[in-house]
């Protein structure tokens, strides 16, 4: 941490079933907040078209991101459908010490191994319920990105990831977008009031101990 840094960043993980608004609020709180950074994952799969090294992913083979997990390099990792991705955990270190909030988009399996690493004081977990399973399916169909199979795919496992919401900081059911986004600004605005997060307090409080005794 560097001298008069007025605090530090927030590691902010944002969680919901596919298709409760997650990545729109993302996006969303980073148009209010643009140094909010996203957290770029690693992953074993082959780029896409357009897809930038650095940017969009970190792509390594799997030899490598395996001695990254046994190194402990990873914040959290997964194997999702052939392949693995993770959270490198150096550069969250670094944004963190430097007062910058990262955003990570991850489920509640990512969100665990976050809870549970030395960065866990520093980390807002925040959950995202959607107002009915019936809107929730709504919301996916009118995405048109998916077919049928792929949505009742989603559907299938959304109780999987709405059945964690209670190993949160905060639940918030997104029922009307706009006030939903309110919320998150005030939950992020808060947090990074909390006493973990300014690294000069100790020393204020110290300045005030000593004003105290030599007040006579």
């Amino acid at each position: 941490m560097t001298d008069g840094q007025d605090r530090r960043g927030l590691l902010i993980i944002l969680s919901s079933p596919s298709g409760a608004g997650k990545s729109t609020l993302a996006r969303r709180l980073n148009a209010w907040d643009p140094s909010i950074l996203f957290s770029v994952s690693a992953t074993t799969r082959s780029p896409r078209e357009n897809e930038v090294e650095g940017r969009d992913y970190y792509f390594v083979g799997e030899e490598e991101f395996r001695r990254h997990v046994t190194d402990g390099d990873m914040l959290e990792h997964a194997h999702v459908f052939g392949n693995f991705y993770g959270s490198p955990r150096k550069p969250v270190e670094r944004a963190i010490a430097a007062g910058k909030d990262v955003l990570f988009d991850i489920d509640w399996q990512g969100a665990q191994q976050i809870r549970n690493s030395p960065l866990t004081t520093h980390t807002l977990s925040i959950f995202l319920l959607p107002p009915s399973m019936i809107e929730l399916r709504r919301r996916l169909e009118a995405r048109g990105q998916d077919d049928s199979t792929t949505i009742a795919r989603r559907m299938d496992k959304s109780w999987d990831e709405i059945s964690h919401w209670d190993g949160y900081d905060f639940v918030l059911v997104n029922d009307d977008l706009d006030e939903t986004e309110r919320r998150l600004k005030t939950i992020i605005t808060a947090a990074r009031l909390r006493r973990a997060q300014q690294p000069n307090l100790l020393q204020h409080v110290r300045e005030l101990q000593s004003e105290f005794e030599d007040r006579t």
